[in-house]
């Protein structure tokens, strides 16, 4: 067992490996504006083969979350963590080197890989140093890097590659992966005491009472990769040219709600913080959809961020609380590959329904999926966790 850390959130190793993450995702962000740029730009790559590129990543990190969870489990999570974000970082430096679309494509599932093991670890880790009774407060904090980094790292990465190149900016991500490597040595994590060999097994790469918080994670996150892949199409039809406004507004809601909600689900509970998540999203996609005006378009951003930055921090509280320190690795990559599935789905189902319904009815869809969510939650979700509470 692993021994519960003390009721301060902020310690030193908190703070350490807070800001590993942090360094990381604008490495991780670098990647998001500037891979279809750089596809089109050195290989002349269409639409078609730059998608391809995109999709490989995600499907590498969803294959590889079970298989972390149970490293995690069996091996001692912080070696796991540190040898997956060596790859991590010089795998930027083969983006530099590429030479063939071939190549992207293994560099990419080499690179989804490696982000699927590390992200699932540092999350893993977090919830090792945060306190049982502040896991969502600690969780909110920990994530919000990740919201930092979005907002920054795209208008940072485009800058660099308009001053210096391509090269230099895959450069400057190993930089940034350097330095937050010297955070995390720096930390040292509670050491996992097993009281019972573990042994792999296919049903053993999931953990079982994760599955209902997982999958309304996966109906949530459906619009969000939705957003994240049509979102800057859609503002270019109703007249609003950059999106640049809509994601750092969308950031700015996340990081509020981030700081504020995971601290409300440690004193509350689940069932109101997560009502008002959910609401929040419908709402926000109905307005996108409703009032393609800037106007709209800027405010569905703001309160579209503060929806998402409810759920996140009480969710992946929701699927650790209820389970054994030596599971966790388990718990946390059943959480996040339904998590990364939803974002997926989202991209996927968004292409298609945009050319047939348009992007309001698109929209509206996606706040339909949400109320069922919302549903779903209520009426199965949320009854089981608070059953499992009871015998925890």
């Amino acid at each position: 067992m692993i021994q519960e850390t003390k009721k301060r959130l902020w310690t030193k190793d908190f703070v350490l490996l807070t800001s590993a993450n942090l360094l990381m995702a604008i490495a991780f962000y670098f990647m998001t504006p500037v891979m279809p740029l750089f596809m089109a730009d050195r290989f002349q790559s269409d639409t078609a083969e730059i998608g391809m590129i995109m999709f490989t990543f995600a499907v590498a990190a969803i294959i590889m979350r079970p298989f972390s969870g149970f490293l995690l489990d069996f091996l001692n999570r912080y070696v796991v963590y540190l040898i997956a974000f060596v790859f991590f970082m010089l795998l930027f430096l083969g983006y530099a080197l590429a030479a063939t679309v071939t190549l992207m494509l293994v560099l990419r599932f080499l690179h989804g890989l490696t982000w699927g093991t590390m992200n699932t670890a540092a999350y893993t880790m977090a919830v090792d140093l945060t306190p049982a009774k502040r896991r969502g407060e600690g969780l909110g904090f920990f994530g919000l890097s990740m919201n930092v980094a979005m907002a920054v790292a795209p208008m940072l990465a485009l800058a660099i590659i308009h001053r210096s190149g391509y090269n230099i900016l895959f450069y400057s991500a190993v930089l940034f992966c350097f330095v937050a490597l010297l955070c995390a040595f720096l930390v040292r994590v509670p050491q996992l005491s097993r009281t019972a060999s573990v042994k792999f097994s296919f049903s053993g790469l999931f953990e079982k009472s994760a599955l209902p918080i997982a999958l309304i994670a996966l109906l949530t996150q459906v619009s969000y990769g939705g957003i994240l892949s049509f979102i800057a199409l859609y503002g270019r039809e109703i007249g609003v040219e950059s999106s640049g406004l809509f994601f750092l507004l969308l950031s700015v809601g996340l990081a509020i709600a981030r700081i504020l909600s995971g601290r409300l689900f440690d004193k509350i509970g689940p069932a109101k913080v997560s009502f008002f998540g959910l609401i929040l999203l419908v709402f926000g996609l109905v307005l996108v959809g409703y009032a393609p005006t800037s106007i709209g378009f800027h405010c569905a951003a703001f309160v579209l961020g503060i929806g998402f930055g409810v759920l996140a921090p009480a969710f992946q509280a929701m699927a650790n609380n209820h389970v054994v320190p030596e599971r966790r690795g388990a718990a946390n990559s059943t959480y996040l590959m339904f998590f990364d599935s939803g974002i997926g789905i989202g991209m996927l189902l968004f292409g298609q329904l945009i050319d047939r319904i348009g992007y309001a009815g698109t929209f509206y869809v996606s706040a339909v999926i949400t109320l069922v969510a919302l549903i779903v939650f209520f009426s199965y979700t949320l009854p089981n966790y608070l059953k499992t509470k009871e015998s925890f």
